[in-house]
């Protein structure tokens, strides 16, 4: 299993694919695979734990993040032959690697940062195999073994079945995710927001975002972790998630749903996958029409926000979809789904 390192796995606060690594990893695990596990080496997990770089590279300044993943990424393929698999969590750069192995290489795509990353993808396309994490971010250039959707570990996401009075918004404090059009809903309605997540962009969160922060009816509380999350997340009215990108997946939009919290979303990406409209919360075009919805987040069953995670969204689902994709690949070759 080779994870970023960008982050711990599991990641202290923020790192969603270092999370997934890690849930995919411990599921595996727990169905008596053996698995080995390459990241940085304060990872923490029940595989064998294998790594070059000591610490992740956005925690110590002190580490090149070039020279780092180009250590990471060699340790795994030059113990290739000890593997009947590799599951890359690395994005592109592994691919490059690929062609000097005999083993097998699939690549879970967490998203596209940029088009000018495709050509990779389209060169080692033939060669390795490609999972998808919605079907929204499938690329039509490409082959794909099979879509899997992210899980998450319900059993430590509390129910929340009488919320306090207050919007949030959770993630990374960046232009894409909507951050100003969360605190612009808030306002059109009058309710409180929470912001809480990383300041991925300083300049977006000085100009845009922070003249409205007066920590009373906007408040940034800053990077949160598990309890703390679970609880922000269940006593929300509802989860702001009003992105200005076609995402991939969205892990709060789930995480939120198994708490019982309705989502609103804007209608792009992977949203429709992941949000039943109507259902597990609304769908709409723009932040004006979120704020429109808010109202009716009353009459969204919460009970239903989390059995619709618990049907579709587990830790558990995830990892027997990955076995399944393993034994395809080991079985019998490439194919497309």
């Amino acid at each position: 299993m080779l994870a970023p390192i960008s982050w711990r796995v599991p990641p202290r606060h923020y790192g969603p694919w270092e999370w997934v690594t890690s849930l995919i990893t411990e599921g595996l695990v727990a169905h008596g695979v053996d698995v080995t596990l390459f990241a940085t080496g304060d990872s923490v997990t029940t595989a064998k734990l294998r790594w070059v770089c000591p610490r992740p590279y956005s925690e110590d300044p002190e580490l090149d993040p070039k020279v780092w993943e180009c250590l990471h990424v060699a340790e795994v393929f030059e113990h290739a032959e000890e593997f009947d698999l590799i599951h890359n969590h690395f994005d592109f750069l592994p691919l490059t690697y690929s062609g000097l192995v005999n083993t097998p290489v699939l690549t879970t795509i967490h998203g596209f940062s940029s088009p000018r990353i495709l050509p990779v993808y389209r060169r080692y396309n033939r060669r390795t195999y490609y999972v998808a994490i919605s079907n929204a971010d499938r690329h039509p250039d490409l082959d794909y073994v099979a879509t899997v959707y992210h899980g998450i570990p319900i059993a430590e996401y509390r129910f929340c079945a009488s919320p306090d009075d207050y919007l949030l918004f959770l993630g990374r404090i960046h232009r894409d995710k909507g951050t100003y059009e969360a605190i612009q809903v808030a306002r059109r309605v009058g309710l409180p927001l929470i912001i809480a997540g990383i300041v991925q962009d300083e300049g977006y969160f000085d100009e845009i975002v922070a003249p409205y922060v007066d920590g009373a009816m906007v408040k940034y509380i800053g990077p949160v972790g598990p309890p703390e999350k679970y609880e922000l997340l269940g006593r929300a009215r509802a989860l702001l998630h009003l992105i200005n990108f076609d995402e991939p997946f969205g892990l709060t939009v789930v995480e939120a749903m198994a708490c019982g919290t309705p989502v609103i979303a804007v209608r792009r990406g992977s949203m429709p996958e992941l949000v039943a409209d109507g259902v597990t919360g609304f769908l709409v075009p723009d932040w004006e029409g979120a704020a429109a919805r808010v109202k009716d987040v009353e009459r969204i069953d919460r009970i239903q926000c989390r059995a619709w995670v618990e049907e579709r969204f587990t830790q558990e689902r995830m990892v027997r979809d990955y076995l399944s994709v393993y034994r395809r690949i080991l079985s019998s070759g490439k194919e497309e789904e």
